[in-house]
């Protein structure tokens, strides 16, 4: 099982491509760097928690390791 330290560096890493990946997207189809921003903001702080546990409950499996 990761530690809980490698948990959180790869939330955080995988977060912030992914959330830069839809900060572009809004940006690309609605040309507003506002949105965009809030959007990707949001986009973090959720996305991180659920992946965070997400990640702990797998964790928790001996399956297929």
């Amino acid at each position: 099982m990761d530690t809980q330290k490698r948990s959180i560096a790869k939330t955080i890493t995988f977060r912030t491509i992914a959330s830069l990946a839809t900060i572009i997207l809004v940006l690309t189809f609605t040309g507003d760097f506002a949105l965009a921003g809030a959007i990707g903001v949001l986009d973090v702080v959720s996305k991180l928690a659920i992946y965070y546990l997400h990640e702990r409950a797998w964790g928790k499996f001996a399956w297929g390791k």
